[in-house]
């Protein structure tokens, strides 16, 4: 009896209600779209798995990232919305979302003061590897990736 009970026990642990799609809200508000603006057209990227991207700025990382002298201030979010690679003109369904967050200044030297989120269609978080991420950003800086964004808008 008591076997059983545990056994009860864990299944019922294992479905305390997530429904697989991880359990961290996106960083980013769903009506982004409205006050988000581009900073980055569509083009294709490999190094997000051979998709076409489109990079977008909230209102308060905009300045910091085409200026690219102003620092982003903390909780500054760059949006990165990604299609499938035959979507030529970034119109169709988005297939992924990868998203930076400032941190404070100091706060996080492995992460270069971001973290990263993916998100999946359903804005679900997808629980992805973040090292990834920071391994990568650790290259782009200044003056071509401003505060490690890599790219030049």
């Amino acid at each position: 009896m008591c076997a059983r009970f545990l056994v009860l026990a864990a299944l019922a642990a294992g479905c305390s209600g997530d429904d697989g799609g991880g359990g961290t809200p996106p960083l980013f508000p769903t009506d982004y779209a409205a006050s988000y603006q581009e900073v980055r057209n569509c083009r294709a990227s490999i190094e997000h798995g051979a998709v076409r991207i489109r990079v977008l700025a909230a209102p308060d990382a905009l300045t910091p990232y085409t200026g690219r002298t102003a620092p982003f201030p903390t909780g500054a979010i760059v949006l990165k919305e990604e299609y499938d690679d035959s979507d030529l003109d970034c119109t169709g369904p988005k297939v992924n979302y990868t998203v930076m967050q400032k941190l404070d200044v100091g706060s996080s030297a492995e992460t270069l003061d971001w973290t990263w989120q993916e998100v999946g269609p359903d804005l679900k978080d997808r629980e992805a590897d973040i090292r990834r991420c920071y391994q990568c950003h650790t290259d782009c800086n200044a003056p071509e990736g401003y505060d490690h964004t890599c790219t030049v808008p």
